[in-house]
């Protein structure tokens, strides 16, 4: 069961904006400074938790600036004070001891308030350039689950022997261990078959991307009746979605069709970065089915509208079991400032009642 109210996480701006790149009212920007000041300003406006997402390279164009999302995520631990830190990875990109060491570390910097986010990568080039190699999406999925496995017991302070697919491990352990907590929380992304197998083996808490209410109460339902293992708590949910928050409903609209219309000069890197994109991986499956912005699901959420439709949809969300909404907005700063003050408050009456 959800808590009384949700909470609420916004996605650094890792490569720029999320729903357009040539936004006059949103310059491209994806530095170090925009995203410390974006993530203290979230902080003190009441915001929960950032994901900050995993590239090395742009995965739009790679002639833009890409932040890096491990040693920003320890440099925002120090910063903050009480806002969640979630830091995805790519486990081909860090062989599971050093990860978990890193991970360990954060979690200390930050005093237990680091996350892990794990994702199995979409974005060929990122690792074919690297001389990594991209293996298909089930083996993907086989490598993560043996590389989380291994993280996990890290994190956990057991010492570790392991003979696997991929790894051999002997007698490894990591200290200090967690003073805070038993480990720092494994968020998991992805929704094909092999992805909820993982998230019920390992997650405790599953990231889906932005559709509509049916879709996603269905994917919960799913997840939700697979066994766990001994000792693990029940399964959380998060949800991601682009949020057009407004006055009116015509507004709103006005809006997004204003984002629509930016989105198509943005066409050319859209069809690169989908040639770029593994076509097995269900999230791209699920995009194709409405048109939207902004990226994991964006507007396929439904969270369009004036500030009290948004609201009761949130709530709805909440009702069917996401606890966490890790929102993106254009333009960004404004528009979370306005999220906070107009809609989370609505939100806290309506679930009240």
């Amino acid at each position: 069961m959800s808590a009384k109210f949700p909470r609420f996480g916004v996605w650094a701006l890792v490569h720029g904006s999320r729903a357009a790149l040539q936004d006059p009212a949103e310059p491209y920007d994806a530095s170090w400074a925009r995203n410390r000041a974006l993530v203290l300003e979230a902080e003190r406006l009441g915001y929960d938790s950032v994901l900050v997402a995993q590239h090395t390279v742009n995965p739009h164009d790679p002639s833009l600036d890409q932040l890096e999302a491990w040693t920003a995520c320890a440099a925002l631990a120090a910063l903050t004070s009480r806002i969640e830190i979630i830091a995805a990875i790519k486990p081909y990109l860090y062989h599971p001891v050093v990860l978990a060491k890193m991970a360990q570390q954060i979690e200390h910097i930050s005093g237990g308030r680091f996350a892990i986010n794990l994702v199995n990568a979409w974005n060929r080039p990122e690792l074919q350039r690297a001389g990594i190699g991209f293996a298909e999406h089930d083996e993907r999925y086989a490598y993560g689950r043996e590389w989380i496995a291994v993280v996990e017991r890290l994190l956990l302070g057991e010492s570790v022997n392991h003979r696997g697919d991929n790894f051999r491990i002997d007698d490894y352990r990591l200290l200090p261990a967690d003073p805070y907590r038993a480990r720092p929380l494994i968020y998991v992304g992805g929704e094909s078959e092999p992805a909820r197998e993982l998230v019920a083996a390992h997650g405790d808490v599953w990231f889906i991307n932005g559709q509509p209410h049916d879709d996603v109460a269905g994917l919960i339902a799913d997840v939700s009746a697979r066994a766990r293992p001994a000792g693990h708590a029940p399964l959380r949910f998060g949800l991601s979605a682009f949020v057009i928050a407004r006055e009116t409903q015509a507004q709103a609209d006005d809006h997004l069709q204003h984002l629509f219309a930016l989105a198509e000069l943005d066409k050319p890197l859209r069809e690169r970065q989908k040639a770029n994109t593994d076509p097995h991986t269900v999230m791209h499956q699920t995009f194709a089915r409405s048109a939207r912005v902004g990226s994991n699901g964006g507007t396929a959420a439904g969270l369009v509208g004036d500030y009290d439709t948004v609201a009761q949809r949130v709530a709805a969300f909440h009702r069917a079991g996401i606890e966490l909404f890790m929102l993106q907005f254009q333009p960004f700063e404004a528009d979370m400032r306005g999220f906070a003050e107009e809609v989370v408050p609505r939100v806290r009456r309506l679930l009240s009642a």
